[in-house]
């Protein structure tokens, strides 16, 4: 007899990891760094780099792209956003370290949401659920 669980084939388990293009991964872990992401392991030689979000597992892996340009990001660009306790308060920190918010913290069905664009045109949201702290993360 087997402890495995059956599963159906092609069920989706869980987020992995989000990868997200970069030109340099030097400038991208610090700015990321400030933005509140620690590094969970880097290997530039390989041009890639993990951070941690959280205590979960999956993380944001940036990945060296060839195009090392900044750009800014486009209005269809993807969107990762991220659970904070509070919102305003993440937006406070990320102006004092340095980072830009691409407009006011806004309000949604939840609670409040803030968004930052990395060099590159990646949007990364700062979402959290004051509306609805039934649905928070603890």
């Amino acid at each position: 007899m087997s402890d495995q669980v059956s599963r159906e084939p092609g069920e989706l388990l869980g987020v992995d990891n989000v990868l997200l293009p970069v030109g340099d991964i030097g400038e991208a872990v610090g700015f990321y760094e400030r933005a509140g992401f620690p590094p969970a392991f880097r290997l530039d030689e390989a041009g890639i780099a993990v951070l941690k979000v959280g205590k979960e597992t999956p993380g944001v892996l940036l990945r060296l792209d060839g195009e090392p340009s900044h750009r800014p990001p486009p209005w269809a660009s993807p969107r990762l956003w991220v659970e904070v306790p509070d919102a305003r308060d993440a937006a406070r920190s990320l102006a004092a370290a340095g980072i830009e918010a691409l407009d006011e913290p806004f309000s949604g069905a939840t609670g409040w949401t803030v968004e930052i664009a990395d060099p590159w045109g990646n949007v990364i949201g700062f979402t959290d659920y004051t509306k609805r702290p039934e649905l928070a993360r603890g």
